[in-house]
């Protein structure tokens, strides 16, 4: 009998220790995340989303929760342009930015200020300035004061946006008109003062064209050949479902590549609408407020078809596999907005239309888009953050 009860023993042991065991595995199996965009393409290039003022302050908990999810970067819409962050001259307002530097320390993001000079969005008493001194001293002193306050805090800048004509020629800002060319390197030369660390960027649209590309790198290299530091450049891909052609991505890639720097996509979104015929890359001026009678530029308000959501996975499809093919020339892929309600292209180049440029739809939900371009990875297996 004594034996018989050691024998229940041990078997009632081994039960209770199998039993123990098998826990730990449920429960780490429990709190495994599930696949993102971050951490499915880590290995390869950062992925990032431009924020609103909302995201920022957190007003809307589904937005961020599809933030913190997928993305690990991020950039300020607007938040950091001159109007917003440098009202009057002797007047800075940090205080919307500094909570997007807390908001991306809290959830380990790069972060990408954007941007220090921009012909657009300017506070009013800037474009009243003809005297190049006095601008000079303006624009030193707006570098100086936004990149100290930061220093050491955010991982990158956009310095100069949006400085090229679509031949490749500098465009007739008030900045090119007071100051001249040089302007663009005097801009690079200022923040690499006040922070040799942080990454210096210079950000357009189109510039995948083979003009508009040729002025963009006249304009690198010049800054480089000045002993100015630039690090990379961004390729805002505002996109349609019909351009640009990936042949045409990939020549620019290896072009900007080949001047040593980092190549990024930084404002990515693909419309899935017409666009009026005059209609000049992603240039803000031009807005086209009245399409009364011309329902055709705005043909999916009741919802996207099923037809169109396939063409859109496809288009972003081919996108991300380009990138992937590149992934050794390409630092960060960033969209230009959360979701489909978010995006800008809501409002541009027509007011008041509805579009579906990204990879989520309105209610955060991904779409055909997200799961082909997911699909493009074999590893879903989220790993440590980059």
């Amino acid at each position: 009998m004594q034996v018989l009860h050691f024998f229940v023993g041990i078997l009632i042991i081994s039960f209770l220790s199998s039993s123990c065991n098998d826990t730990p595995t449920t429960s780490i199996s429990k709190e495994e995340k599930p696949p993102s965009l971050h951490s499915v393409f880590q290995d390869d290039f950062y992925v990032g989303a431009a924020l609103s003022k909302d995201h920022i302050l957190g007003t809307d908990s589904e937005a961020n929760a599809l933030l913190e999810k997928e993305f690990n970067s991020i950039t300020p819409e607007n938040i950091m342009k001159w109007m917003y962050i440098h009202p009057a001259p002797d007047s800075f307002d940090f205080k919307i930015p500094d909570q997007f530097i807390d908001l991306a320390n809290k959830n380990k993001m790069q972060t990408v200020g954007h941007a220090l000079v921009w012909h657009s969005q300017l506070a009013p008493w800037v474009e009243e300035i003809t005297d190049s001194t006095i601008l000079m001293q303006q624009l030193e002193k707006h570098i100086t004061t936004i990149v100290q306050h930061f220093k050491g805090r955010i991982d990158a800048w956009d310095v100069v946006n949006e400085a090229l004509n679509e031949d490749g020629t500098m465009r007739e800002s008030m900045f090119y008109k007071v100051l001249g060319d040089d302007y663009v390197t005097e801009a690079f030369r200022i923040a690499q003062k006040v922070d040799p660390d942080v990454e210096l960027y210079y950000n357009d649209y189109n510039i995948e064209q083979k003009a508009k590309r040729e002025g963009a790198i006249r304009l690198i290299k010049k800054i480089q050949e000045a002993g100015v530091k630039i690090d990379g450049v961004g390729i805002q891909g505002h996109w349609s479902l019909l351009g640009a052609s990936v042949e045409l991505i990939e020549e620019a890639i290896e072009d900007y590549a080949a001047l040593g720097i980092k190549v990024m996509f930084t404002e990515l979104d693909v419309t899935a609408l017409p666009n009026p015929w005059d209609l000049e890359g992603a240039e803000v001026s031009q807005n086209f407020e009245d399409f009364e009678g011309k329902e055709f530029m705005d043909p999916f308000r009741a919802g996207l078809p099923d037809s169109m959501q396939v063409k859109m996975a496809d288009r972003y499809e081919e996108l991300f596999a380009l990138f992937l093919k590149h992934a050794d020339k390409i630092d960060r892929i960033t969209f230009w907005g959360v979701n489909d309600g978010h995006s800008w292209l809501n409002g541009w180049p027509i007011k008041g239309r509805t579009n579906y440029p990204l990879l989520f739809d309105r209610n955060f939900q991904p779409k055909k888009a997200y799961h082909q371009v997911m699909a493009l990875k074999e590893k879903t297996t989220p790993k440590s953050q980059n």
